[in-house]
Parts: C-alpha cells; sequence; structure tokens
C-alpha cells in the first residue's frame, strides 16, 4: 500500500512543475511590459529600463525561470503584485478558505444530488423518474456554470429577493454560489451513478442475493451501491477540480474574494506574478485532491490492495 502511496506522490512532481513552467511560459511571451504596470504612463524610459533591471527582466528566459522555480519550490515564496506590492502568499493564504469552502460545499451538495438521482434512475430503468433524471443530468452537463449563476442571480436574488446576489459574509451567501457549482457536478454524478448501477444490478450475485429473499432494499444498498461507488469516486476527484476551475468564474459573479477572483483581478490588471501564483497554486491543490482520490479507491477497491499485497509477497 505504501508503494502505492510513494508512487502517486511522485507522478504529482512532474505535473506540478509542468503547470509552473507552461504558464511562466505562456506569461513570459504575452505582450506587455511589468514596469509600465507598476510605474505607470508616466514613466521615463530611463526608470522603467531601472525597474526592468530590479525586477531582473532583461535576463534571459532560462534564468528567470530557474529563479522563478527556486523563489516558488525552495523558498516557497510567490513574489509580490505588480500593481499593490502585497506579498502574493499572503494574499492567497487569506482567500483561499473561502475558495475551499465553496468547493467543498458544492461538492457534497452534488454527490448529495447526484448520487441518489443516479440511484433511484437505475433502479427504475424506463421509468418517468429515469426520464426526468436524466434530463436534469443533461441540462446540467450542457448548461455553462456561468449563466446558470446568472439564471440564480435573477431568479433568486432579484425577481424573489429570498437570497442575497453577492457577498460572502453570511451562510445565506454561499447558497447561490454553491448551487451554481454543483449544478454540472450532480449532473456528472447522476450519469455516473446511473450507469455504474445499470451494470452492478445486472451481475450474477445481484442476482443471487435476490434468489436468497434478500428484500430489495438490502440488495441495492448492501450489495449493489458500495459496488457502483467505485467508478464514482474516480469521477469525483475530476468533478471537484471541474469546480475549483469554476471558482474562478462563480467568484467573479457573486463577488467572493478567493482566489479565483483574485486571479481574475490579475488577468484585468496584467499583473502576471498574481496570474502565475493562483494558477500554481489551484495545480497544486488539485494534485492532492487526486492524490487523496487515489487512496480512498484504493481503499474502496480490493482489487489495488491485492495488487500490493502480492508483489510485497513474492518479495
Amino acid at each position: 500500500m505504501w508503494r502505492y502511496v510513494l508512487k502517486r506522490l511522485l507522478w504529482m512532481i512532474p505535473v506540478v512543475l509542468g503547470v509552473t513552467i507552461l504558464i511562466f511560459t505562456i506569461l513570459y511571451f504575452v505582450p506587455g511590459d511589468p514596469a509600465q504596470t507598476i510605474l505607470g504612463s508616466d514613466a521615463t524610459p530611463e526608470e522603467l529600463q531601472a525597474k526592468r533591471e530590479e525586477l531582473g527582466l532583461d535576463d534571459p528566459y532560462f534564468v528567470r525561470l530557474g529563479r522563478y522555480l527556486k523563489d516558488v519550490y525552495i523558498n516557497f515564496d510567490f513574489g509580490r503584485s505588480y500593481i499593490s506590492n502585497q506579498s502574493i502568499t499572503q494574499e492567497l493564504m487569506a482567500r483561499f478558505p473561502r475558495t475551499l469552502a465553496l468547493c467543498l460545499a458544492s461538492m457534497i451538495v452534488a454527490m448529495l444530488i447526484g448520487i441518489p438521482l443516479g440511484v433511484n434512475a437505475a433502479v427504475h430503468q424506463g421509468s418517468a423518474w429515469d426520464t426526468i433524471s436524466m434530463v436534469i443530468a443533461l441540462l446540467g452537463v450542457s448548461m455553462p456554470t456561468f449563466w446558470v449563476a446568472q439564471l440564480l442571480v435573477m431568479l433568486f436574488a432579484l425577481k424573489l429577493g429570498w437570497l442575497p446576489p453577492v457577498g460572502y459574509q453570511n451562510f445565506s451567501n454561499y447558497v447561490l454560489p454553491c448551487i451554481a457549482n454543483a449544478f454540472n457536478g450532480l449532473a456528472m454524478q447522476a450519469r455516473q451513478m446511473r450507469s455504474g448501477m445499470l451494470e452492478v444490478i445486472h451481475s450474477d450475485y445481484i442476482t443471487t442475493a435476490r434468489a436468497k429473499g434478500l428484500s430489495e432494499r438490502k440488495v441495492i444498498f448492501r450489495h449493489a451501491l458500495p459496488n457502483a461507488l467505485i467508478p464514482v469516486v474516480t469521477v469525483a476527484g475530476t468533478t471537484f477540480g471541474k469546480m475549483l476551475g469554476s471558482t474562478v468564474v462563480i467568484e467573479s459573479v457573486f463577488s467572493i474574494p478567493g482566489i479565483g477572483g483574485y486571479m481574475i483581478n490579475g488577468v484585468n490588471a496584467r499583473d502576471y506574478t498574481v496570474v502565475q501564483a493562483c494558477v500554481i497554486f489551484l495545480a497544486i491543490f488539485f494534485s492532492i485532491i487526486m492524490l487523496l482520490v487515489d487512496l480512498m479507491y484504493s481503499a474502496i477497491d480490493p482489487r489495488i490492495k491485492a495488487q500490493y499485497t502480492r508483489k510485497r509477497g513474492r518479495r
């Protein structure tokens, strides 16, 4: 089992480094002068050149890349914002709890609604309930997150006045963002759960359980559901990653000062150090989530345990 964990940890290193090099390279070639952004349009050519030398902007690409990798992964410092001159690391740490709370709440909503929706659709295959469930899933997969967010704001905030349209101070402020962020995820969970349940409930051991006289409730929840959840756990990691990416839009729509909103502000202001730091931070966080999902998968699926147990026994 420890070999499996170590293997997944080692896979994180090239992924995170690859994301770092990729985003640094993209922003390296993006038009714009950070010195001009910092000093403003009234700066003289001499002042601009002095600022470029101070920031090391005149150094070759590989020198700048190596310095940035050292600062991030050895010194754990993402640098300072070009606009506010504040520490980006401190800003990320201050904003991260809001983004994490939004993602976790959205994931919980998606699983609490999507899994029962898929189970009922599979158990009542071909019925009206199955059709309704799959229509909801189709809408969730097809509708863009930002559009869902706008519809929810117009209906529940502006039209009905039940919930606040923006803010983050109270629990009610997170209701609409969580629903908007979870809509696509619950659709994916429902589709995957239905597919997994349909495959499992036609298995021989389910037929045997029914032949023994077990109630349908026990057959579904004690025998079918645990095995059908195995592929759902894998999809849950991808779903969480999509929700993490959707927070960039959700936080902007609902004015939540999280990492997504911080990155959007950095893009609008051409604050490239902020954009780089946000992308890298989210990539690291997503890699950790996928590692946890892999560990959950290994705990649920006995085949993975058996695979590494046999290898250890042969040695």
